[in-house]
């Protein structure tokens, strides 16, 4: 099984529905990058249209990986090492087959299913350890992913809820993905 992250800044939403573009957040990157290398993910795309923003990323990847942040805590250099700058996720794509997003199984993770069906962690977790083509599973920042990349998706994961409802669920993207990689890929408790 071959497996990629794409931490999603464009096209998302914002607190109003309408498609933004969000900044890159340090945290995320160090965060999502640690659960990634933990989950043996391949890849983590960072995906930013803005040039600076993807500079950014860029420097903070080489910080770690290559520069002094390296010589300090070389475990982070570990995890670091496995973001990718792109402008798209069709650059995404690409990078994963040569057959671009038809070689690809999308994935993506969402705090509410907008109605759409959706397929539960124990389903996709056996679809994970069954698929042929790789997978890429999305996390959006902002509030959440564009409509269009969740009706595009081969696989809507179904939404991260607690046990017991306290009517609120906006858990940080980089706590989501966590989540879901261990739900997916994670130790099963025979409990």
């Amino acid at each position: 099984m071959r497996l990629a992250l794409a931490l999603v800044h464009y096209p998302v939403l914002d607190r109003s529905g309408e498609t933004v573009t969000t900044a890159i957040t340090n945290l995320d990157l160090h965060d999502m990058a640690r659960s990634a290398r933990t989950y043996g993910a391949e890849q983590l795309f960072v995906v930013h249209p803005v040039a600076a923003q993807r500079a950014l990323a860029e420097r903070i990847r080489e910080h770690w990986v290559v520069g002094s942040g390296k010589r300090r805590i070389p475990d982070r250099a570990v995890a670091l090492d496995v973001l990718t700058v792109v402008a798209s996720l069709e650059e995404a794509y690409g990078a994963m087959s040569s057959a671009g997003r038809e070689g690809v199984e999308i994935w993506t993770t969402a705090a509410a299913s907008r109605g759409l069906p959706v397929t539960s962690y124990a389903a996709s977790r056996a679809r994970l350890a069954q698929t042929s083509r790789p997978v890429l599973i999305l996390f959006g920042t902002g509030w959440g992913l564009a409509p269009e990349l969740i009706a595009d998706a081969d696989v809507r994961i179904e939404p991260i809820r607690a046990a017991a409802s306290t009517g609120y669920n906006h858990l940080s993207v980089r706590a989501a993905c966590a989540i879901t990689l261990d739900r997916l890929l994670g130790e099963q408790s025979a409990g």
